[in-house]
C-alpha cells in the first residue's frame, strides 16, 4: 500500500511507499547557511539514501538556493534552502514495456527539498519532482 500517489508531467502515476523528512538546517549551531554547508547537507541525504535503499537507484531533485540580502562571511554569501530536506522510495509500472506489469515494477529513490513538511500527492507536488524523467531514471525490478 502507498502513501500516496503522485502524477508527473508525462502523465506517468508513481507511488511513494515511504517518506523520510528532515528540517534542513536542524543541529546547526554555528555559522550560517551558505553553499559549503548546503552541499555538506545534500550529499549527507544522498548518502543517507543510499545506504537506506543500497539495491536501487538514487536521484537528486537539484534544489532552488535561495541568497537573501544578508552579509555572507568567510565561506561567501548566505545561501538558504527548503526548509524539509526529503528522501521518498517510489514505484510505477515498469520502465521495460517488454516486462510484464504482474512481474516487475520501476523503482527509484529521491532526495528533494521542500518548504513544508507535507508529503507530495497528485498533482501537488515540487515542479522537479513532477517534472522527473522517470522513464530516464528509474529501474525495473522485478518482485
Amino acid at each position: 500500500m502507498s502513501l500516496t500517489r503522485v502524477v508527473l508531467s508525462s502523465g506517468r502515476s508513481i507511488e511513494l511507499t515511504e517518506l523520510r523528512m528532515s528540517s534542513t538546517y536542524a543541529g546547526m549551531l554555528e555559522g550560517y547557511p551558505c553553499a559549503p554547508v548546503n552541499d555538506m547537507k545534500i550529499n549527507a541525504l544522498i548518502r543517507g539514501a543510499q545506504r537506506a535503499y543500497p539495491t536501487r537507484r538514487v536521484h537528486l531533485i537539484p534544489p532552488p538556493r535561495d541568497y537573501p540580502d544578508q552579509g555572507g562571511g568567510a565561506f561567501g554569501p548566505v545561501e538558504v534552502l527548503p526548509a524539509v530536506g526529503c528522501v521518498g522510495a517510489f514505484h510505477s509500472s515498469p520502465v521495460d514495456e517488454s516486462h510484464d506489469p504482474a512481474l516487475y515494477r520501476s523503482c527509484l529513490t529521491l532526495v528533494w527539498f521542500q518548504p513544508t513538511p507535507a508529503a507530495p500527492s497528485g498533482h501537488e507536488a515540487d515542479a522537479g519532482l513532477l517534472g522527473l524523467a522517470w522513464e530516464e531514471l528509474a529501474q525495473d525490478d522485478e518482485l
